[in-house]
């Protein structure tokens, strides 16, 4: 018999938006539940709904009030977020190249000497993890991942940077990201991928969904500047394998 789920907190956003909460705090669990919901909502859609937008602790649920209130959709979402969520899900996987370290990984010789090891180290270990998309957001294409080996849980920088690099990947506290544009950063920046995980005048535009795993493997800085200019002229580059 499936363990009873406790129920979601149900919160207004607004006049013509649900906040469907599972959690407050980053949770592996809680986050299963919110793209569960998501996903149910896409395959049964439900009057009113306008627009979903998943986070790592809760989904954010648009409306139209016009055609359904907000107790009759907070009691309708409390229901479909009771039902268990799938042990297994088909989901897409894919590899993504970094350049480590030097200028397109900036941080990479500090973190390694906050942590007492080596720059390879860093490298072999971030390289390992299985990691997997929680949302998407901060600027387009901004991935949050799931997943990062508790060694490399690094408080985030005293000092964000005004500016840095796209392509950026980078740890901060217990997550890791890959930055698609330029943009402020506060994470520690291991290296910097050519892939773009959003390109306005590409199809598909956004690559990377919530739910979507990730794997890193190294490239050199030579192989870099060739997959960064395929890129730019609309490859995907990273490698789609099967689920």
């Amino acid at each position: 018999m499936a363990a009873t789920l406790s129920p979601p907190r149900i919160l207004p956003s607004g006049d013509s938006a649900i906040t469907v909460e599972f959690s407050r705090n980053i949770d592996e669990a809680a986050n299963q539940r919110v793209l569960a919901l998501d996903r149910t909502l896409m395959s049964e859609p439900v009057a009113g709904v306008t627009e979903t937008v998943p986070t790592y602790r809760s989904l954010l649920v648009h409306y139209d009030p016009v055609v359904v209130d907000f107790e009759t959709l907070g009691e309708k979402l409390t229901a479909l977020a009771s039902r268990p969520v799938p042990l297994t899900t088909k989901t897409r996987r894919w590899r993504i190249p970094v350049t480590y370290g030097g200028e397109h990984g900036i941080d990479l010789e500090d973190v390694a000497k906050t942590l007492k090891t080596t720059p390879d180290e860093i490298v072999a270990r971030h390289v390992a993890g299985d990691y997997r998309v929680a949302m998407i957001g901060f600027s387009p294409g901004w991935s949050y991942l799931s997943g990062l080996e508790k060694f490399l849980h690094m408080p985030r920088r005293k000092n964000p940077r005004l500016l840095t690099p796209a392509g950026t990947i980078s740890v901060g506290g217990v997550q890791a990201g890959i930055q698609c544009v330029a943009a402020p950063s506060g994470w520690h920046l291991l290296g910097r991928t050519p892939v773009r995980t959003y390109q306005l005048h590409r199809n598909p535009i956004f690559l990377l969904e919530p739910g979507d795993g990730v794997t890193f493997f190294a490239i050199d800085a030579k192989t870099f500047a060739e997959q960064d200019r395929a890129a730019e002229g609309g490859e995907i580059i990273a490698e789609l394998i099967a689920p």
